[in-house]
């Protein structure tokens, strides 16, 4: 490709990709209970489970983030009475991980901000949003690739041949593999339904 038309891609890129961390319609409140709803759901599973990686290798690791993930996310929807989960471009459990349009969407955005040079680990999208559910505040957080993770997540022929075969019993359209250590892996997604508002008379 020639000069020329490697800046005329970057720019383009550069174009459609949103310069802030709240989309057009900027709710500080909701910005900041995301922030706060997401930080504590990767804290809490980041933390679980490297300790069991650390302790037990990455056979039980696989079953913390299998295991504890969707409860942990359950725990702080029912608590708070937002939707809370993780959606991937390439996800493990394709029920729960498989992004809809407008996550896929922010997801290519964050892999195209982290090419131009953004950190991957401050990557983070919000806006209130309308869709057949109606008026919503819809938040997302990057998830990035650790290097304990590669045991589950790097390329196929770098896992374990036993933890490899219980991922496919368990998983059997696994896309989530060929990851390297900095990548976007997928990110937290937060879902607020709002109450639509009056127009004043």
């Amino acid at each position: 490709m020639s000069t020329a038309n490697f800046l005329s891609c970057t720019f383009a890129l550069l174009a459609c990709v949103p310069a802030y961390a709240a989309g057009k319609n900027v709710d500080e409140s909701q910005l900041a209970m995301a922030r706060k709803l997401a930080a504590s759901f990767n804290q809490q599973l980041t933390s679980e489970i490297i300790d069991t990686f650390t302790r037990k290798g990455p056979d039980a690791a696989w079953l913390v983030c299998r295991d504890r993930a969707p409860e942990l996310a359950d725990s702080l929807s029912r608590k708070y009475g937002w939707r809370v989960s993780r959606v991937s471009l390439k996800p493990r459990n394709i029920v729960l991980g498989t992004a809809d349009a407008w996550e896929q969407r922010v997801l290519n955005q964050f892999e195209q901000r982290a090419f131009l040079g953004e950190s991957a680990q401050t990557l983070e999208f919000g806006d209130m949003t309308r869709d057949l559910q109606g008026h919503a505040y819809r938040y997302m957080k990057a998830l990035v690739m650790q290097k304990p993770c590669l045991a589950c997540h790097g390329t196929p022929d770098t896992l374990a041949p036993s933890l490899k075969s219980r991922i496919k019993e368990a998983y059997p359209h696994d896309r989530a593999t060929g990851y390297r250590v900095g990548q976007v892996a997928g990110a937290i997604t937060i879902y607020r339904p709002l109450h639509p508002v009056t127009p004043k008379p």
